[in-house]
């Protein structure tokens, strides 16, 4: 892409509120930096900001039209002032050049509408990732494909096949389908007495299946996130739990380390590459316990600020390539 077409690119991004972020692990903000840094334009709004209707095409053709209420931002990494925004406008999100889908799960019903409305302006303006292959690829979902690759992993709503798969395998790990962030992961070990009643409470509180994985002791060492991009591997950091956590997260406490790729990590990347390139999954973070996958995050993956203080590898740079690889593919 030349430096002329670069310039003109105007990137809206959708995402959470920015006035909480943390600016010194948040992915989206460093993203934004990045595109910022490159003369990009850039907007910003919430889901519940976004329009569709009908409307008319440039010839006359009836069409759907998808609008926002975007606010015009500048960024800057400075704790307390770290952006300025200008008054909210209706913007046709058809008219963008690229659109980063990066609010965080739950996904829900609410995020599977969001990206059946994106769908509509896939002709015209790239979004990033592909909304249709977001849908269908939750992340606690799309490592089922892979099953080679995982622990003995169970997905049901049946609690007698939960109480069968932990008679099996003793110590295991229950989670949200699709939940985020760690939240509501726990592990049951062999003499735990609660699943019985964790199983009554969330199936009182949610119609969603649980994921139920077999513990993996190697997660004292470190749960791995690798971040992938257009396929391809290009970094990672060792996510260590806190004392007496099960639980790796960095919401939750777990500690960053640097770390380097084994020869194990790199063949899961290439089993899954093609596959998330081949769907338009170009920002894309996996999570490896020991010699296991146990999730592939296409949502609203993180890890890249983290990375580049170990390393110093431009992630966002990485990202920001692909997506205008894409974007000229887009315009060809």
């Amino acid at each position: 892409m030349s430096t002329d077409e670069r310039m003109g690119l105007r990137v809206a991004v959708q995402m959470d509120p920015l006035e909480p972020i943390n600016i010194e692990g948040d992915s989206t903000f460093a993203l934004m930096l990045e595109a910022q840094s490159r003369g990009y334009q850039l907007w910003h709004y919430e889901v519940r900001h976004l329009a569709l209707r009908e409307g008319r095409m440039a010839g006359g053709a009836a069409a759907q039209r998808l609008t926002a209420m975007a606010q015009r931002v500048k960024l800057r990494r400075l704790p307390g002032s770290h952006f300025t925004a200008e008054p909210a406008e209706l913007v046709d999100l058809a008219g963008m050049d690229v659109v980063l889908m990066r609010q965080d799960p739950p996904f829900d019903m609410a995020y599977i509408t969001a990206t059946h409305m994106l769908e509509h302006i896939a002709a015209t303006t790239l979004v990033v990732n592909n909304p249709a292959s977001v849908r269908n690829a939750p992340e606690k979902l799309l490592v089922t494909h892979f099953p080679e690759l995982m622990p003995p992993t169970l997905i049901t709503w049946d609690a007698q096949a939960i109480r069968d798969f932990r008679a099996e395998h003793g110590d295991i790990i229950v989670k949200p389908l699709f939940g985020n962030g760690g939240a509501g992961v726990f592990r049951i070990k062999p003499d735990d007495e609660n699943l019985a009643s964790l199983l009554e409470m969330h199936f009182a509180r949610s119609r969603e299946p649980l994921m139920i994985q077999r513990y993996e002791p190697a997660v004292r060492q470190g749960d791995k996130r690798i971040i992938l991009v257009d396929g391809e591997a290009v970094g990672a950091i060792n996510r260590v739990p806190a004392q007496g956590e099960a639980r790796s997260n960095m919401h939750v406490g777990g500690r960053a380390e640097a770390c380097r790729m084994t020869e194990r990590d790199l063949e899961i990347c290439r089993r899954i590459g093609p596959l998330l390139k081949a769907q338009g999954l170009i920002f894309v973070g996996i999570d490896v316990i020991g010699d296991w996958l146990t999730e592939i995050n296409v949502t609203s993956p993180t890890g890249l600020q983290e990375i580049a203080r170990f390393d110093g590898t431009n992630l966002a740079g990485l990202i920001w390539d692909a997506i205008e690889a894409r974007r000229s593919g887009l315009n060809g």
